[in-house]
């Protein structure tokens, strides 16, 4: 699978951040994200850590879900 990271200046003192499928052209489900950052630079750390978080998670047999998949199965 293949990731890629988004990070978007939303508002002056706002960056948003999210994690999808590179192959995904629509990042309205995306695998995770943070909003309300202050800086570039802690948008890109914190999805960085997340990647980190997923390679961990995978290696050990659970690939990462989307959003919508764990709304589903927490309701």
């Amino acid at each position: 699978m293949k990731l890629k990271v988004r990070v978007v200046h939303y508002h002056p003192d706002c960056w948003y951040a999210d994690i999808d499928d590179a192959d995904d052209r629509q990042p309205d489900d995306p695998f995770w994200y943070v909003a309300g950052c202050r800086t570039h630079a802690e948008a890109l750390a914190q999805a960085c850590a997340q990647l980190a978080a997923f390679d961990q998670a995978a290696a050990a047999g659970a690939p990462p879900c989307r959003l919508s998949e764990i709304r589903t199965q927490v309701a």
